[in-house]
C-alpha cells in the first residue's frame, strides 16, 4: 500500500507522523512518500523536498517565493501522477495542499483525504463547497465539523485532536515548578501573548498593563511566559519594561517541554492570545482568560465575517461560554486584569467545561493517529478500516 503525504508546517509535521504510525500498525506493508519535516522522516519518509519551503505565513512573506512555491506545487502533484498511490493524505497547508489536490484530481482518480477541517463554521462557509471539488474525505479535530463536509459533498470523520494525547506534567514537577518560580502565596500566572510577530507586538503590552493592576489586588504575583522559538527575543525585549519581570521559558533551554508542561500544570490562572492554546490549557486543567486583538482594518473586516459568539475553543467544544474573553475593541488591560480577578476568585468555575472538552475531544478513546489511519483505510477500501473507531 502507497500513501502520499504532505505537510507545509510543524503541526502538520506532528500529525503526518502519528497517523504514518497508526498507518503502520494496521497495514504493515505501507509505504510513504511526499514532503514532511523531522518527525515524519522518523517514521519512514524521505521528503522529496524541505518542508520549511512551504511554511510561509502572509502575505508579504509568500509574494517572494510565490513562483518557488508554485513550481513545487506542480512537483508534487506531478509526482502523485507518476507514482500513483493508494491515496493522497494532504495536512492543513490549505494554500499549498488544496492547490496540489486539484490538480491531481483534474488528472486521475486517485483518492484525496485532506486533514483538519477548515473553520467554515466561523467564517467563509463556501471554502468547504470549493474544497469538495478535489477533496474526497476530511478528518476533523473538531467533533462538530462532520455536518458542515458532509454539506458540502465529502465523506468527513472526526478523528479526535491531538491535544489529548499530550503527556501532562507529574505532581513532583508541578510542585517543583512552583517552588522554583513563585514567590510564595500570591498566585502564578502564566502569560501567553501567541506565536507570530504580529499578535506578540499588538498584544504584550496590552498583557503587562492588565497584569500590572492585577498586582495591585495581588501584590505576590508571579508570571511565567513559554515563549515560541520564533519570537523569543521579541518578547523579552517587549516585556523589559512591564511593571513585573516575568520568567521566559525559551524552548532552546527546554527540547523535550518538561518545564513547558510543569508551568502550564502549576499556573493559577493563563492569560492567552485566542488559539488552540485554550486547548492545551484545557488538558493542563488551567483555567484562562483569552485576550486577542488584530489590526483596525482586519477586526473590522472579520466582525463583518465572523459567525459565531466566541471565539474560544473550549467554549465551542464544551457548548458553554465558561471561559471569559476579551476580543477587539474589548481586548483592554482594564477588561483583562478583572476577567483575571473574578477567574482567580472561582477558579473551579472552568472545570467542567475544560473536562467536558477534553471528552468530547477523543480523551480516553484510540489515539488521534490511529483514528486518522482507520478513516484513511476506509476511503482506501481497506478491511483493515472495519475496526470500530475509539
Amino acid at each position: 500500500m502507497k500513501v502520499f503525504i504532505i505537510a507545509g508546517e510543524p503541526s502538520g509535521d506532528a500529525l503526518g507522523a502519528a497517523v504514518m504510525a497508526g498507518l503502520r500498525e494496521l497495514r504493515p506493508d505501507v509505504s510513504f512518500d511526499g514532503v514532511g519535516g523531522p518527525l515524519m522522516q522518523a517514521q519512514g519518509m524521505v521528503s522529496r523536498f524541505a518542508m520549511d519551503e512551504l511554511s510561509v505565513m502572509g502575505l508579504a512573506e509568500v509574494l517572494p517565493k510565490y513562483r518557488a512555491l508554485k513550481r513545487r506545487i506542480s512537483e508534487c502533484a506531478a509526482a502523485v501522477l507518476d507514482t500513483r498511490p493508494d491515496v493522497l493524505l494532504t495536512i492543513d497547508s490549505p494554500d499549498f495542499c488544496l492547490r496540489v489536490a486539484k490538480l491531481v484530481k483534474a488528472r486521475s482518480d486517485v483518492p484525496t483525504v485532506h486533514y483538519v477541517a477548515p473553520s467554515v463554521w466561523a467564517w467563509r462557509p463556501k471554502r468547504a463547497e470549493r474544497m469538495a471539488h478535489h477533496i474526497d474525505h476530511v478528518l476533523a479535530l473538531l467533533p462538530f465539523e462532520p455536518p458542515y463536509m458532509q454539506a458540502a459533498g465529502m465523506g468527513c470523520d472526526f478523528v479526535g485532536h491531538p491535544v489529548v494525547a499530550h503527556p501532562q506534567a507529574t505532581d513532583a514537577a508541578v510542585a517543583a515548578f512552583r517552588m522554583d518560580h513563585s514567590t510564595g502565596a500570591g498566585p502564578l500566572v502564566l502569560a501567553l501573548p501567541g506565536s507570530r510577530r504580529g499578535e506578540v507586538t499588538r498584544l504584550t503590552g496590552r498583557f503587562g498593563t492588565a497584569l500590572g493592576l492585577l498586582k495591585q489586588s495581588h501584590p505576590d504575583l508571579s508570571v511565567v511566559i513559554p515563549c515560541a522559538a520564533s519570537v523569543v527575543d521579541l518578547v523579552r525585549d517587549l516585556t523589559a519594561d512591564w511593571p513585573i519581570t516575568p520568567v521566559l521559558i525559551d524552548p532552546a533551554d527546554d527540547p523535550d517541554g518538561a518545564m513547558k508542561r510543569a508551568a502550564f500544570g502549576a499556573a493559577d490562572v493563563a492569560l492567552a492570545a485566542s488559539g488552540t492554546v485554550s486547548l492545551e490549557l484545557a488538558a493542563a486543567g488551567t483555567p484562562m482568560v483569552i485576550a486577542y486583538d488584530m489590526a483596525w482594518l482586519s477586526r473590522i473586516i472579520m466582525q463583518r465575517m465572523v459567525r459565531i459568539d466566541t471565539v474560544t475553543l473550549v467554549n465551542l467544544v464544551s457548548e458553554t461560554r465558561a471561559v471569559p474573553e476579551f476580543i477587539g475593541a474589548d481586548c483592554t488591560p482594564d477588561r483583562i486584569a478583572n476577567g483575571l480577578r473574578d477567574t482567580l476568585a472561582a477558579p473551579g468555575a472552568q472545570q467542567v467545561a475544560m473536562d467536558l472538552t477534553m471528552d468530547r475531544l477523543g480523551r480516553g478513546g484510540d489515539a488521534p493517529g490511529l483514528r486518522a489511519a482507520r478513516a484513511v483505510l476506509s476511503v482506501v477500501g481497506s478491511g483493515s478500516a472495519d475496526q470500530p473507531q475509539g
